[in-house]
């Protein structure tokens, strides 16, 4: 009678390069994102080209997009307003207006802007591009 011994095979994988996590700085994040959308459908070319997964590009893009959006809304900006001297004196009025020659203008971005009706058109339309820019 013969005993047939079986011994598994043991294979030992080891962490080379292409085992490991690579780790990306975040220039190299945004450039890769912004490769990423020059073009049209560029974003799984981009991944292929690169070498990652294209829900890890779609993470980067997202966090860049909602990095730019919390930043701009942490952050309270001024806009200069330049007006043109001869439009800055024909559209103010004097001074004893009465309240009910005043305009109440509701934006749709939740704005208000409150104006004379004496005031030029040039100025209140430099005022509303401003204001609201769509």
């Amino acid at each position: 009678m013969s005993f047939s011994t079986h011994s598994p095979s043991i294979e030992i994988f080891t962490a080379d390069e292409a085992g490991r996590r690579r780790h990306w700085s975040d220039e190299d994040k945004l450039r890769i994102v912004e490769e990423s959308y020059r073009g049209v459908r560029q974003g799984s070319a981009t991944a292929r080209r690169y070498g990652i997964s294209r829900s890890l590009l779609s993470i980067w893009r997202r966090e860049l997009r909602q990095g730019s959006d919390s930043a701009a809304g942490d952050t309270p900006t001024f806009t200069p307003l330049m007006l043109e001297a001869g439009a800055a004196t024909s559209g103010i009025g004097s001074a004893e207006r009465s309240a009910a020659d005043r305009i109440d203008l509701f934006l749709s971005n939740g704005r208000r802007i409150s104006f004379s009706a004496a005031l030029a058109p040039e100025v209140l339309t430099v005022l509303l591009c401003v204001a609201d820019p769509l």
